[in-house]
């Protein structure tokens, strides 16, 4: 083989590591979530099998001829890279291995992405024991090869965090991985490994079946989420839209004025105490199936502007849950970070802090910088609502709800009894507003069990709690899961 042609082996073998390793979070996203532990859960297990292989690999090139291993290698690692979410279906799925805790994640990344990880980290010992000749050259040998492996992890590192996961489904960037492994294998082994041609695509035809045939968990597989919209089996026209592992809108086809969630109904209480009539100016933080825009537009009038960082959401609440847009609505699509300086300043009279979807929490909204950002674009008596959630000891909850006491003079947490005992968690509303805040209107308009903490009551909740801001906002970490 020439040197050139090894080079090209191990520039995609890397590659097809770090492919494998960003779209993993994606395919195990239906089962266990995306998070901090998730990201962590698949970078250890992929490290670990980088670690094993390159070992294996080397203790394989020196006991056999390395020339006969490249390309049964190759097509190894094709074949594991084709079946990786087809395991990760039959486990999350058939077997039910799910759940956000860090034991079950590294489970399943296991299951999918340990072995082809582990397959293609054994090409680059086996191509420097290929070009080594005489120890004069070794490290020159070992260096370059070290430099176009990791020029082939960038690559694939790019190619798939901005082009892949944008455009294409993950499953079939898992094909064309394979497809480009089994190509490359299949060719290196003409010469020495002819015997392995046949087995080779009967394989591949297997494999490539199995993978089409399962079923896949996603109605659409968006850039940043798996997405299925079901029916509700107690209303006929209820729609839940579930994004990865969680429900995140519920949306009734026929009354937009229905509102099912506990949290949606107390963040209307709040506005309804704060403004009790009239057409309102609203600013939505994530956008989902758009249901309290619509309420609102239904209920009050006037205008909303959603901050919705997946455009697909938008296309999905309006071909299946019957968003009908108008000039009412108005739609920023990208990082609410950014698109929230689009917003004119003082034009908002309610913003609803509603991107925590889950476990899933994107840390730079939560922090002191931010919210200065969202207090400057409400009126003089505008308002912030915010719905997140945690469970005892609740210490993103406390943080959150001292961050928000940092910027605005009022502020307000509303929430069952328990929760705020430490007993339970789920939920919590928190308020910040630019008025005092009336906690009898509140009460007296939601549910009975609710609880609306303010002043004193309110500060001694979230007493000593650390306020969240851009250098120190350990969201993921202080999240606790029941």
């Amino acid at each position: 083989m020439r040197s050139w042609f090894i080079g090209l082996i191990v520039f995609v073998a890397s590659g097809a590591v770090l492919v494998l390793e960003i779209v993993a979070g994606r395919i195990m996203a239906p089962y266990v979530g995306v998070s901090l532990q998730t990201f962590t859960g698949v970078i250890g297990t992929v490290l670990a099998a980088i670690a094993l292989g390159a070992w294996l690999g080397g203790r394989l090139a020196d006991a056999r001829d390395p020339k006969e291993l490249i390309g049964p290698v190759l097509i190894a690692g094709g074949v594991l890279a084709v079946v990786s979410p087809g395991l990760v279906t039959v486990f999350g799925t058939g077997i039910g291995v799910s759940g956000e805790s860090p034991m079950t994640i590294v489970l399943l990344a296991f299951v999918g992405f340990f072995a082809p990880a582990a397959v293609l980290s054994m090409v680059t010992p086996i191509a420097a024991k290929l070009l080594i000749e005489s120890l004069d050259t070794a490290g020159s040998v070992v260096g370059n090869l070290s430099a176009v492996g990791t020029a082939g992890a960038l690559f694939g590192t790019f190619i798939t965090g901005f082009v892949l996961i944008a455009s294409v489904p993950s499953r079939p960037i898992t094909w064309i991985v394979g497809a480009t492994l089994l190509t490359l294998g299949t060719v290196t082994s003409l010469k020495r490994s002819r015997h392995l041609v046949v087995p080779a695509v009967i394989l591949s035809i297997v494999a490539f079946g199995a993978s089409a045939v399962l079923a896949q968990p996603c109605d659409h597989e968006t850039a940043y989420s798996c997405v299925r919209v079901t029916t509700d089996p107690n209303r006929p026209s209820g729609r839940l839209l579930i994004l990865d592992t969680f429900v995140n809108s519920y949306v009734d086809l026929e009354d937009p004025a229905y509102l099912s969630s506990r949290y949606a109904l107390v963040t209307d209480a709040v506005v309804q105490a704060t403004f009790p009539e009239g057409p309102l100016d609203l600013a939505f933080i994530g956008g989902g199936g758009y249901t309290l825009p619509r309420f609102y537009q239904d209920t009050r009038g006037g205008t909303s502007t959603v901050l919705e960082l997946d455009e697909a959401l938008l296309e999905i609440a309006t071909t299946e849950l019957g968003l009908d847009t108008g000039p009412w609505l108005t739609t920023m699509v990208g990082d609410a970070r950014l698109t929230l300086s689009h917003v004119p300043d003082a034009s908002m009279d309610v913003i609803v802090g509603d991107a925590f979807s889950g476990r899933s929490v994107p840390w730079h909204l939560t922090t002191r910088e931010f919210l200065e950002d969202v207090r400057s674009k409400l009126t003089p008596n505008g308002l912030y609502v915010m719905n997140t959630i945690d469970h005892p000891p609740t210490r993103f909850a406390r943080a959150e709800t001292a961050t928000i006491g940092a910027v605005f003079p009022f502020v307000a947490i509303v929430a069952p009894q328990a929760y705020l005992d430490g007993e339970r968690g789920g939920n919590f509303v928190l308020v910040g507003s630019n008025q005092p805040i009336d906690s009898d209107a509140i009460e007296r308009l939601v549910t009975k069990g609710e609880r609306v903490l303010i002043d004193e009551a309110a500060n001694t909740w979230f007493a000593d709690a650390a306020v969240l801001t851009d250098e120190f906002a350990p969201v993921d970490q202080w999240i606790s899961r029941p």
